[in-house]
C-alpha cells in the first residue's frame, strides 16, 4: 500500500480548513472593527477641528467688526487676532490656523515660523472661492511638502448673520496623528491574530488525529481485504458514527470471507472458459443487466468492461426501441447488429442463449458476438459490382437493339438516318468494349497478375511528352499550365502502365474543364518521393463525395459521364497501378473552384540530380 504523504493526507486538509476559518473570521472581524475604527477617528478629528473653528469663528467675527481708533490706544486687528490666536492653539492636533479677511489679506497665523506670511496675500484658489460665494466649510486632504505627513485642511468662511464673507479661517490639522494610531492598532491585532492562529493550529493537529486514526487504520484493513486477508479487523475507538462505521466493516469482512469461499471455484472455471473463447461473450442477470463480459466482446463493442457492469444490454447492444428484454430471451434466431459508418462498414451477429433452472426459472441471458463486417463487406461489394456491371452493359446493350431494330424495320432504307443510327451502334459497342477491357484489366491487377516492366525513366520528359499530346488533339478551348523543375527527376516506372494513369487522368479533367478553363500539371520533388498533381478549374468534386471518387463504377454527374463515354473504372484503375508502383493517389477539390488529383512515386534524387538544381 502506498503511503500517503502528509501534504495530502486528510490530517493536513482538517488542519487548514479549521485554521483558514478561525483566519477568515478574524480578518472579516478585523477588517469591520479597522474599518469602524478608522472612521470613528476620523470623524472625531473631524469634528473636534470643526469645534474649534465654529468657536474661533465667532470670536473672530467680532474682532473683525469692532471699531478701533489708535488715537484712544486701542490694539490693531493683526494684534488682537494673534492674541486670539496664540490663546487657542492646540498643537497636538492643530498645526496652523491663518486668518484671511475679506481681501484674501493673510491678517494672522499661529505658526511663529510663517509670521512673515502677515499682511500677504493668499492666493489660494479654493480661499478665494470660499470668500466670494461659499457659506460652508471646505475640507481636504493632502500631503505637507516639508514634512511628507498627511494633513487635513479646512477652510471656513467667517460669515456674519445675514451677511457676505467678511474674512476666512485657513486650518491645518495633524491627521497623521490619526493614522499612527490606527498602525498600533493594526500592529496589535495582526499579533493577536498570529496568537490566535498558533493555537488553532495546535488543537486542530490533536482534533484531526482523532479522526484520521480510526480512517487510516480501515484504509489499511481494506488493503488487506483487496490481497486476500480477510482475517485482519478494524479497531475500534468510540461508538460515534466512525467507530459504527468500524463495526459495519468488520461485519463486512466476515460476509465477504464466507461468500469468497463459495464463489472462487465457479469464478476459476468460467475464467478458463472465457480465457479461450475467441467470440465475444456477455452475460446478464434476469433482469438484463450485465454481469459478465469478456474481453473480446469488449474490444467488438469499443467499452470498457467496468464501465458496462450493471448495464441493461439492450442499452449496450443498441437494441432499445427494436427489442425488450423479454422478447430477447425468445428470439431463437440471429440478430443483425450493424455499426457501419459513413466511413468503414462494422457488423456483428449476435446469438442468445437463455439460462434456466431445472424448474424453468430464468437466471439470466447469455450473448455470443461474432464479427461478420468482412463477410458482409465481400457480400455487398459482390452484389454491387453485378448489379453496376449490369447497369453499364444493359445501357448499350438496350441502345443498340433499339437502333438495331429501327434499321429493321427499314431505316438502313433512309441516306440521312442509317448513317446515324450505324453510328450510335459503333459507339456504343466501343463503349461496351472498354468497359470489359477495364474490368480484364481490374481483375488482372485484383488478383496480383500483372506484371511492371520497369524501366528508368526522366519523369519531367516522360511528363511533358503526354501533356503535349493532349495538347494537340484537344477539342476544347483549354488551356494547359506545366509548373514543372527545369532539370531531370529520374524514376523507375512502367512507361505503358504509368500512361494509361496519366491519360486517364488528364481525361477526367478535360471533361469536366469548362470552355476557356485552364489545366495545371505540377511535379514537386521530395526527399524519398515525387508529387505529380494534375488541376482544374472545373465544377468540383462535393466534400462528402470526395473519397469515392476512386471506387469502381463510382460517378459524381453520372448522367455527364456517361453522355461522355466514361465508363466509372479510369481512377479505380489509376489507383491500382499507382499502389502497384508502391505510390499514393488523392484528391482533393472545392465545390465551384476545380479538383486537384494527386499521385506519389517513389524517388531517390541522385547526385546528378542535385547538380541540375
Amino acid at each position: 500500500m502506498k503511503k500517503v504523504s502528509f501534504f495530502r493526507s486528510i490530517h493536513l486538509k482538517l488542519v487548514l480548513i479549521i485554521v483558514l476559518l478561525i483566519l477568515i473570521s478574524i480578518q472579516i472581524i478585523g477588517v469591520y472593527f479597522v474599518q469602524t475604527l478608522q472612521r470613528t477617528l476620523k470623524d472625531n478629528f473631524e469634528t473636534s477641528i470643526q469645534d474649534k473653528v465654529n468657536i474661533l469663528s465667532i470670536y473672530l467675527e467680532e474682532q473683525l467688526t469692532k471699531e478701533r481708533s489708535i488715537e484712544n490706544g486701542d490694539s490693531t486687528l493683526e494684534e488682537d487676532v494673534k492674541r486670539l490666536l496664540s490663546e487657542d492653539n492646540n498643537s497636538n492636533i492643530i498645526q496652523e490656523i491663518r486668518v484671511i479677511d475679506s481681501n484674501s489679506i493673510i491678517i494672522g497665523t499661529s505658526d511663529p515660523e510663517n509670521q512673515n506670511l502677515v499682511g500677504q496675500k493668499m492666493v489660494d484658489n479654493v480661499v478665494r472661492r470660499t470668500l466670494v460665494n461659499s457659506s460652508a466649510p471646505v475640507e481636504d486632504y493632502s500631503i505637507d511638502s516639508k514634512t511628507g505627513n498627511r494633513i487635513y485642511v479646512l477652510i471656513a468662511p467667517i460669515r456674519p448673520q445675514g451677511g457676505e464673507s467678511i474674512g476666512a479661517i485657513y486650518l491645518v490639522g495633524k491627521i497623521e496623528n490619526v493614522y499612527k494610531q490606527m498602525d498600533e492598532i493594526n500592529q496589535i491585532f495582526q499579533k493577536g491574530t498570529l496568537i490566535t492562529l498558533v493555537v488553532t493550529a495546535v488543537l486542530g493537529v490533536l482534533l484531526a488525529r482523532t479522526i484520521t486514526r480510526p480512517i487510516s487504520d480501515m484504509q489499511k484493513h481494506a488493503f488487506a481485504l483487496s490481497k486476500g486477508n480477510f482475517s485482519r479487523k478494524v479497531k475500534v475507538y468510540g461508538f460515534d458514527e466512525i467507530g459504527q462505521l468500524a463495526i459495519t466493516f468488520n461485519n463486512l469482512t466476515k460476509k465477504l470471507q464466507e461468500s469468497q469461499a463459495t464463489t472462487e471455484s465457479e469464478r476459476r472455471k468460467l475464467s478458463s472458459v472465457l480465457s479461450y473463447m475467441t467470440d465475444g461473450v456477455i452475460a446478464t442477470d434476469r433482469r438484463g443487466r450485465i454481469i459478465l463480459i469478456n474481453e473480446p466482446a469488449a474490444k467488438m463493442l469499443d467499452v470498457s468492461r467496468e464501465t458496462v457492469l450493471s448495464e441493461p444490454i439492450i442499452n449496450l447492444l443498441g437494441l432499445k426501441g427494436t427489442y425488450t428484454f423479454e422478447e430477447l430471451l425468445e428470439e431463437r434466431e440471429s440478430v443483425i447488429l450493424d455499426y457501419s459508418t459513413n466511413y468503414e462498414p462494422y457488423v456483428l451477429r449476435a446469438n442468445f442463449s437463455v439460462i434456466q433452472k431445472e424448474t424453468g426459472f430464468v437466471n439470466g441471458l447469455i450473448t455470443v458476438l461474432h464479427d461478420i463486417t468482412e463477410q458482409e463487406k465481400i457480400d455487398m461489394e459482390r452484389k454491387e459490382f453485378v448489379a453496376n456491371v449490369s447497369h453499364e452493359l444493359r445501357t448499350p446493350l438496350t441502345t443498340m437493339r433499339s437502333y438495331v431494330e429501327a434499321l429493321a424495320e427499314g431505316a438502313w432504307q433512309d441516306d440521312e438516318l442509317a448513317p446515324k443510327f450505324l453510328e450510335v451502334t459503333q459507339n456504343e459497342t466501343e463503349r461496351m468494349i472498354r468497359l470489359v477491357n477495364d474490368l480484364l484489366q481490374l481483375s488482372k491487377l485484383d488478383n496480383r497478375d500483372i506484371k511492371l516492366d520497369k524501366e528508368l525513366v526522366d519523369f519531367i520528359v516522360f511528363y511533358n511528352r503526354i501533356i503535349d499530346r493532349f495538347e494537340l488533339t484537344k477539342e476544347q478551348n483549354v488551356i494547359f499550365e506545366r509548373k514543372l523543375p527545369k532539370h531531370a527527376a529520374f524514376v523507375e516506372v512502367d512507361e505503358d502502365k504509368l500512361t494509361q494513369v496519366m491519360d486517364n487522368i488528364i481525361s477526367n479533367a478535360l471533361k469536366y474543364s469548362p470552355e476557356g478553363g485552364k489545366i495545371t500539371f505540377s511535379l514537386k520533388e521530395q526527399e524519398k518521393q515525387i508529387i505529380v498533381s494534375i488541376s482544374d478549374n472545373g465544377v468540383g468534386i462535393p466534400k462528402e463525395n470526395l473519397e469515392k471518387v476512386f471506387d469502381r463504377f463510382y460517378r459524381v454527374d453520372k448522367a455527364r459521364t456517361r453522355k461522355l463515354g466514361g465508363t466509372g473504372l479510369g481512377l479505380a484503375i489509376a489507383k491500382e497501378m499507382v499502389e502497384a508502383h508502391g505510390g499514393k493517389i488523392w484528391a482533393t477539390s472545392k465545390e465551384g473552384k476545380g479538383t486537384k488529383v494527386s499521385f506519389t512515386l517513389p524517388y531517390i534524387q541522385s547526385e546528378e540530380d542535385d547538380d541540375w538544381v
